[in-house]
């Protein structure tokens, strides 16, 4: 990324919405910093938007001045970006591209925020063409800097896509267990049970109780292993054990504890996380 950066005019950081103070690289703003930056936070639909004017005074106060809410799924608020690049660009020192006609972009971020999605939004709306980068629903897709990508036509502007990059050291426990709970971890290198145990300690914290309804619970519960039963019994997740007794070995059909915190997980991604994940 360092190396392309001679050949860029402008940086966009996508981020996830969802979270928008936790995990942003430091690394990017100390290596990439002299350039125009853009921060795009994707997943708007996800997100807590009732908080927006706290989230925009936070970020100006950690000097993000240009910040978007994009939701890449359904084209919203991607129109206005290329505008903006193009002003962003045009009021800035171009160095060794000043006599250059088109725009080069560079996207960066952590894993998993839709970077890719944001490309292949962008074409969509300025193009009218389809996907040029591959995404998906878990960490790790995009592997290297991809050749420049066009995204529009009326500026000539082009974008590198380039995979996800952590920070090599996560600040805090709480900031690394937020970033898997959003997807820019993959889930069995945290492990299922601790995300879900500490989204049940943050779903309670908030007072965000739906679970309990969801999956036929009394009352609230702060003892992850007796919701992950629970849940396991409700959606008939288990599995066979073998346990070796004093009379021979016998087989015995035990709660799936894995599958059941992988189920709470997954439905709070989709649904009230954003809610809760809020700094």
């Amino acid at each position: 990324m360092k190396a392309d950066l001679k050949k860029v005019d402008c940086i966009i950081e996508v981020h996830d919405a969802r979270i928008p103070f936790s995990g942003r690289n430091p690394l990017f703003h100390e290596n990439l910093g002299i350039k125009p930056h853009l921060l795009v936070l994707n997943k708007m639909d996800l997100a807590d938007l009732t908080e927006k004017e706290r989230i925009l005074r936070h970020l100006r106060y950690q000097d993000a001045k240009n910040v978007v809410f994009t939701d890449c799924v359904k084209d919203e608020n991607i129109r206005e970006m290329v505008p903006l690049i193009t002003e962003l660009i045009q009021a800035s020192n171009r160095y060794q591209r000043s006599e250059a006609l088109d725009y080069c972009i560079m996207v960066i971020g952590v894993p998993n925020v839709g970077k890719s999605s944001l490309i292949n939004s962008l074409r969509r709306c300025h193009l009218k063409k389809g996907k040029a980068s591959r995404v998906g629903g878990e960490p790790g897709i995009t592997r290297a800097v991809l050749s420049s990508i066009q995204v529009s036509e009326r500026p000539p502007m082009f974008l590198f896509d380039t995979p996800g990059v952590l920070s090599p050291q996560i600040a805090t426990v709480e900031t690394g267990m937020k970033l898997a709970l959003c997807g820019t971890i993959l889930d069995h290198l945290v492990g299922e049970d601790i995300m879900a145990d500490y989204l049940l300690y943050t779903l309670n914290k908030k007072q965000k109780f739906s679970y309990v309804e969801r999956y036929d619970l009394e009352e609230p519960c702060d003892d992850i292993e007796n919701v992950l039963k629970k849940i396991a019994i409700k959606l008939n997740k288990t599995h066979k054990v073998k346990a070796f007794t004093g009379v021979g070995d016998i087989n015995m059909i035990v709660p799936n504890y894995t599958a059941a915190a992988y189920d709470f997980i997954r439905t709070f991604r989709k649904g009230d996380l954003g809610k809760v994940m809020l700094d």
